[in-house]
């Protein structure tokens, strides 16, 4: 009996398995928050199954006859092994519990335990039974239950092996080989698995030739349809031993390759990079620049001083430097001349506002919760323009994740680094005394030009100092007193001159200060969870690309 229908051809060239489970790893671990959930967990069963399955014997292959109930597994399993291993139903035929024949039970104990095979339900072929049939040494057959019986489903034996088997051998008959149960159930799952399942058509004896060519040919076309490409279907008797050398041989093919188990661990690998291929598809431009350009940067920077409200610390520090400057270093007599003026503002009942002034010393830099969120939402925005919806969250997740703190620390970072406003600058203190000194010598010259028109001048008494009586010295006192006026005008205006050139420089050296301070928490609480995602997304990608070939 032939076999139909063409074995797939050789594997295509492609990465080590290890190297893909190693990138499949990579995918699972960076996934979760990305992918659907119940994805991540087929592939982390899928990677502990290929750890396990890998550790174990390669030198037997398991192969699993899976059926439903009637479709004469149970004899197949028999008649395969030569043995009435596995009991047949008479009244109602049904398999409870699955039975192993292995040719070669060296080194397959391990690997029956991890299928979890009954010690009561496992068979040796002995040596005196196995004379021309050593081209099965290495197989480990197993008789599953029938996965449509009610003790099947409870249990879930049979799904648990066929998840595991090596190579699946799907037992059908003439009367259930359509049954949509198992097509939909299980067949329809396998689709890609082509070199690691048969199907067997039992029960052949029960059609004529004519009727049998046309099952086959039907199955085909089904199988087909639901995306086995290359189905390979035996005929087979379990009865009268038709086919079942030749469903020997496709046993022995694999058993002799040793590659079934690897084979199916690539299929089951491929299914998953197909599913997750649905979900991320594959392209060149999927990868982003992992780093946050310096662009970028500078502008949440910018858009987190104007949220801190960085120039009106700036403008608000110059300008009360000013202020309060005239109290330092104005000319005094000018100062005091201003005090004997009526202020116009008082009549607007405007209140006081040098003491208003002088309040916002004392108010604390403040950021706005808003406008940090609005600066942090479009970096986010900008940077995951293109990326796969999951990812886009994932970066506004990333560059929100310390939004919550993020304006407290703004305020109380550059509240400490935010000097006070009501400090007085040494130069002012020299200025100052400076300023008294020459007001002193005004008030000295006064008094001694006093003293010459009393004793000189009206000559109402004696001097007690010559100099205070000497008339001669007037002209030059009185030149000294008006040198010493233009000289506190000279100064108070030079000293005007440096206010502002020093309050300037004082507000650039504040706000350069907090640019820079508001540019290193932008980059710890915001920049780097952000590159750290843009490369997640990055190694994710690459490890599914990985994981693809």
């Amino acid at each position: 009996m032939t076999v139909t229908g063409a074995r797939p051809g050789t594997l295509e060239t492609r990465n080590d398995l290890g190297t893909r489970l190693t990138a499949l790893a990579k995918v699972v671990e960076l996934g979760p928050g990305r992918v659907d959930p119940a994805l991540i967990t087929d592939a982390g069963q899928l990677l502990l199954r290929a750890g396990d399955r890998l550790k174990l014997s390669g030198e037997h292959t398991v192969v699993a006859l899976a059926g439903g109930t009637g479709s004469g597994k149970s004899s197949l399993f028999n008649r395969i092994s030569g043995l009435e291993l596995s009991p047949t139903g008479v009244r109602r035929p049904t398999t409870a519990r699955t039975h192993a024949c292995v040719w070669g039970l060296d080194g397959a104990g391990p690997l029956l335990d991890w299928l979890q095979i009954q010690w009561r339900h496992r068979f040796a072929r002995a040596s005196a039974l196995d004379k021309g049939e050593s081209q099965l040494h290495g197989l480990i057959l197993l008789d599953l239950p029938d996965h449509d019986s009610i003790r099947a489903i409870t249990d879930h034996e049979a799904d648990r092996l066929i998840q595991v088997a090596d190579l699946i051998v799907w037992v059908l008959d003439p009367q259930k080989y359509a049954d949509a149960a198992t097509h939909r159930t299980y067949v329809s799952e396998l689709a890609g698995h082509e070199a690691v399942t048969v199907f067997a058509l039992n029960q052949a004896d029960k059609l004529a030739p004519e009727e049998l060519a046309e099952c086959v040919v039907d199955l085909s076309d089904l199988l087909k349809r639901e995306g086995v490409q290359h189905p390979r279907i035996v005929p087979t008797s379990a009865t009268t031993g038709r086919g079942v050398n030749s469903l020997k041989s496709v046993l022995a093919e694999s058993v002799a390759g040793r590659r079934a188990a690897v084979q199916r661990l690539e299929a089951d690998l491929d299914r998953i990079m197909t599913r997750l291929t649905k979900v991320m598809p594959a392209s060149d431009a999927m990868t982003v620049q992992p780093t946050v350009d310096l662009a970028r940067q500078e502008g949440l920077t910018d858009a987190l001083c104007d949220a801190v409200g960085v120039s009106a610390v700036g403008e608000a520090m110059e300008n009360i430097y000013g202020v309060r400057s005239i109290d330092w270093v104005g000319w005094p007599y000018a100062r005091w001349a201003a005090r004997l003026r009526p202020d116009p503002l008082n009549s607007l009942r405007l209140g006081n506002l040098r003491d208003e002034i002088k309040a916002v010393t004392a108010a604390s830099v403040s950021a706005q919760p808003a406008e940090v969120e609005t600066a942090v939402q479009a970096l986010a925005d900008s940077l995951s323009t293109g990326m796969p919806e999951a990812w886009r969250n994932g970066v506004r997740d990333a560059a929100r994740s310390q939004l919550g703190r993020l304006p407290q620390v703004l305020s109380d970072e550059l509240g400490e680094s935010a000097p006070r406003l009501d400090r007085v600058p040494r130069w002012w203190w020299a200025l100052k005394i400076w300023q008294y000194l020459l007001v002193v010598l005004f008030v000295a010259g006064l008094g001694w030009a006093a003293a010459i028109l009393l004793y000189g001048v009206a000559k109402i008494g004696q001097a007690p100092l010559h100099m205070l009586g000497d008339v001669s010295v007037l002209p030059w006192l009185g030149l000294m007193m008006a040198s010493v006026l233009g000289l506190g005008l000279l100064s108070a205006i030079a000293s005007r001159n440096f206010v502002v050139l020093g309050a300037g420089t004082e507000r650039e050296q504040l706000e350069r200060e907090m640019r820079r301070k508001v540019g290193v928490l932008s980059k710890e609480m915001v920049i780097d969870p952000v590159e750290r995602e843009l490369q997640r997304y990055n190694d994710f990608h690459a490890a599914l690309d990985t994981a693809r070939r």
